[in-house]
């Protein structure tokens, strides 16, 4: 019944805090088309409930075709691609805040696992029966993960994690991690990509981690 009701909160929420938010949106969108070229709007296909591909929306922190220079789609600390603009969205996760827009069209919840791309860690072909648990439910723009290490933890650790939420899911939870995950921001804690995020024992390749 629970998730009947997340889905009614998200989207109304999302809808709301659009609402409310509009204005510094539209800020952040100026302050990032003044600085560099390209687009405002970063898309990128990650997988979703039951392994459906969808394009997540981010406000735009690096160069344009930054994913195409330099270490490619890894992004770690002290990157020179990331713009003067895209660092103070990276530190506040205001680049986050376009998610909304996923929320609404159904395709994200405010918590849930954190969708990961289509080829990082792995293909969806490749996750374990137990570990496909985790595509059960919406991915998050903040999950049970994020809150236990963020980008500090290494995959299997973090799918383990996100299988956990999915079976203990509940508003109590959610909330918890709500809060836990303001304060993790507001500490900007466990926000840069510091190693392999993928077991060396499976990991392909080592350098491909989301911007």
């Amino acid at each position: 019944m629970y998730k009947e009701i997340k889905r009614f909160l998200d989207f109304s929420v999302a809808l709301l805090a659009l609402i409310i938010l509009s204005p510094l949106m539209g800020i952040l969108a100026i302050a990032v088309k003044a600085e560099s070229k390209g687009p405002v709007i970063f898309k990128q296909e990650r997988i979703g409930k039951s392994g459906k591909v969808f394009k997540i929306y981010k406000f735009r922190s690096m160069c344009q075709g930054a994913e195409h220079t330099g270490s490619g789609v890894y992004s770690g600390a002290n990157d020179a691609r990331v713009t003067k603009v895209g660092k103070v969205l990276r530190a506040t996760s205001l680049d986050e805040l376009p998610q909304f827009v996923n929320i609404i069209k159904g395709e994200m919840s405010f918590v849930g696992p954190r969708p990961p791309l289509t080829y990082h860690p792995w293909p969806y072909s490749e996750y374990s029966k137990e570990q496909l648990h985790m595509f059960d439910v919406r991915p998050g723009i903040t999950g049970w993960a994020q809150v236990n290490g963020r980008k500090d933890v290494e995959w299997h650790k973090r799918i383990e994690l996100n299988c956990w939420y999915v079976e203990h899911m509940s508003f109590a939870l959610d909330i918890k991690i709500m809060f836990l995950t303001v304060f993790k921001v507001l500490k900007n804690e466990d926000n840069v990509n510091t190693g392999s995020t993928v077991a060396a024992e499976t990991e392909k390749e080592n350098e491909k981690v989301e911007v």
